[in-house]
């Protein structure tokens, strides 16, 4: 099992990645595995939506009303930081469920690329054992997103590349603490937040085409969005299928 200085000795250790190798792979791997990440999506979008819907009829969804008195910078800066503070609960409810949900998808990946037997548990991260931890790791998510905010353009554009490690560090190591898996995060996406950004865009770019297909297509190709994340993971960490219990005695055969 990885601890937190094995995370970060594998981090610092890591070698360059190709930005093209990450594209390419990316796309075949979503080859395999479109129908899942569609039906992971699909529930974020439900669950999502239920909490936006149960906030609104509870008058505490944030208020759009911008224009009310007219569109200048002081209207707009007193609208952005109003909604980011007003939405603070619903951003957490709605991190919580997403890291749960791509947290999952992200195990059925790994069963994917690493040939082992495939079980979609979509809703794995919340049995009550992991929920917890998950709902913290909401919370934490929201309030570095909703500080990010707050201070506008640049700090939430770094810090969504360490917030989007998010998932896939608590997946591939649910035993860690919430801070370490935070700081983990922080650690991979400071290191390899060039490529990550760089390869996520243009992931990005390439799910937004599903909005040709009727735009309901979109959410068939969005969790092409999620996979850059998880091979570079993949590349610097590796998976560590054994238990330290079966790892005994096998010296320098073991593989990473």
């Amino acid at each position: 099992m990885n601890t937190l200085t094995n995370l970060e000795n594998k981090i610092n250790n890591a070698k360059d990645l190709d930005f093209g190798n990450i594209i390419s792979e990316s796309i075949e791997l979503f080859k395999k595995v479109w129908l899942k990440g569609f039906l992971a999506v699909l529930f974020i979008m439900i669950a999502v939506g239920c909490v936006a819907f149960v906030f609104s009829i509870l008058g505490l969804a944030p208020e759009n009303n911008m224009l009310v008195d007219g569109v200048n910078l002081e209207s707009f800066t007193k609208f952005y930081s109003t909604n980011a503070l007003y939405s603070i609960p619903q951003t957490i409810l709605a991190s919580t469920i997403t890291i749960a949900f791509v947290s999952a998808f992200y195990r059925i990946c790994k069963q994917v690329v690493s040939g082992g037997n495939e079980s979609d548990e979509y809703f794995y991260f919340f049995k009550k054992e992991y929920f917890s931890k998950v709902f913290m790791l909401g919370l934490i998510h929201a309030g570095i997103t909703t500080l990010a905010q707050l201070l506008f353009v640049i700090p939430s554009i770094y810090v969504f590349v360490p917030l989007s490690y998010f998932a896939i560090i608590f997946a591939n190591n649910p035993d860690l603490t919430e801070s370490d898996i935070v700081k983990a995060s922080f650690k991979l996406g400071n290191k390899k937040w060039l490529i990550t950004f760089g390869t996520m865009f243009v992931t990005g770019v390439l799910a937004m085409l599903g909005f040709l297909a009727c735009v309901v297509g979109v959410f068939f190709t969005m969790s092409l969005l999620y996979l850059p994340v998880f091979l570079i993971y993949k590349e610097v960490i590796g998976f560590e299928d054994k238990s330290e219990i079966d790892q005994i005695g096998m010296g320098e055969d073991l593989n990473y």
